[in-house]
């Protein structure tokens, strides 16, 4: 039973264990490891990591409830980080005391009263010797209770008693025992569903929901995916010592991770890094590297030009065409303007449409990279309606 339930005293957290518009990859310049770098350099906040809007709005709120002894309701899908949040919540704190988690799916209900709240010697069959149980264990610090739906409802009204009380009275005994933690609650669930329906008791969720912390999932900020990636490498090659380095991931590899709509969430994207970094051969992922699930569905996208960068107003430096080196950023931007040309029969009018940027912009770029109208046109590709080649 131990085994569910860390303790920020007693071990370390798995490297990659818990992690709206989409907004796309800004590439600027330099190369993609670059980027990212400088990224996750702002967007990193106590093991999680999310630049895009909706992140910095759950670290601000992280913060604010930090300063307070509340309970608080952690509710994401599955791999979105609701323990890295709980984690966070907990050093952001003044307490001191352990955090310690507790996943209430992890073992036989039978078992959890035992321990979450003790039990005296002589309980029942096996109980030889007191057990303090987890609450108790936690005094001082934090409780995160993952998947608490998962509990049974006569458990449920137990743990209410518990945080009105601030008290827990261990299995076989007749006296209450005072606690000092904070609680923290996850689930992957619709709380007010789950509540409508009896899986969660209305009296807890009323209770929890005075601070509810939502984890938007990775598919509704796929710009964070660069500096994610960049974060799970800098671990891995931590982690190598040397014996393997990888630099970073190139602009294609970047896109099809973007177009992939992670229903497993940042733990996905973690294993498929991992996989990437173990299986790869050269100093940066690329598109050969990611499983053939994400770069098939990538390649069959009719926006698999263009969809994941950006192409600035701003010039590009003026020895970018002398860069256009294989895998460098200013050759893909080179290649992508091209086949916005060919796709429209060399129309500048319409590729500069297609593309988001201005008609003066494009003309600058043509005449920076060297890019020959009449060749692009006669790689001409039928214009379609919809902009499958809109940066934005």
């Amino acid at each position: 039973m131990a085994n569910n339930a860390t303790s920020a005293g007693e071990g370390k957290p798995s490297q990659f264990e818990g992690k709206f518009p989409v907004c796309p990859v800004l590439i600027s310049g330099g190369t993609a490891g670059e980027l990212t770098t400088k990224t996750e350099a702002t967007a990193a906040f106590h093991g999680l990591v999310g630049a895009n809007p909706v992140m910095q709005l759950l670290f601000r709120r992280i913060e604010a409830v930090a300063a307070t002894r509340s309970t608080v309701l952690i509710v994401g899908e599955s791999g979105t980080g609701k323990e890295l949040v709980a984690r966070a919540i907990h050093q952001c704190g003044a307490r001191r005391g352990p955090f310690i988690a507790f996943n209430c799916a992890a073992i036989p209900r039978d078992l959890v009263e035992s321990e979450l709240f003790g039990h005296c010697r002589g309980a029942f069959s096996g109980a030889n010797t007191d057990h303090p149980g987890l609450l108790r264990a936690a005094h001082g610090g934090t409780v995160f209770l993952d998947e608490i739906t998962e509990m049974s409802p006569d458990l449920q009204a137990k743990l209410l008693r518990a945080i009105q009380e601030r008290a827990v009275r261990p299995v076989g005994s007749t006296h209450e025992i005072p606690l000092d933690l904070r609680l923290v609650a996850s689930t992957n669930r619709d709380p007010a569903e789950v509540a409508r329906t009896g899986q969660l008791r209305a009296d807890l969720y009323y209770r929890l929901q005075v601070n509810v912390l939502e984890i938007a999932p990775l598919r509704k900020r796929a710009d964070d995916i660069p500096a994610l990636v960049q974060h799970f490498l800098t671990l891995l090659n931590a982690r190598n010592e040397g014996a393997r380095f990888l630099e970073g991931a190139d602009a294609e590899a970047l896109a099809a991770l973007q177009a992939h709509d992670w229903p497993g969430n940042v733990r996905e994207l973690a294993n498929t890094i991992e996989s990437a970094f173990t299986f790869g051969t050269s100093a940066t992922i690329t598109l050969d590297d990611l499983p053939a699930r994400i770069v098939n569905a990538w390649r069959a996208a009719p926006h698999a030009i263009s969809s994941a960068i950006v192409v600035h107003e701003e010039e590009p430096p003026a020895e970018a065409a002398a860069l256009a080196e294989p895998g460098s950023y200013a050759e893909f931007e080179r290649e992508v303007i091209a086949k916005a040309l060919a796709r429209t029969g060399g129309n500048k009018v319409q590729a500069a449409r297609l593309l988001k940027i201005s008609r003066k912009k494009l003309y600058a770029r043509i005449e920076r990279y060297g890019l020959s109208i009449h060749n692009a046109a006669q790689k001409m590709i039928p214009v379609s309606n919809r902009s499958d080649l809109a940066w934005s």
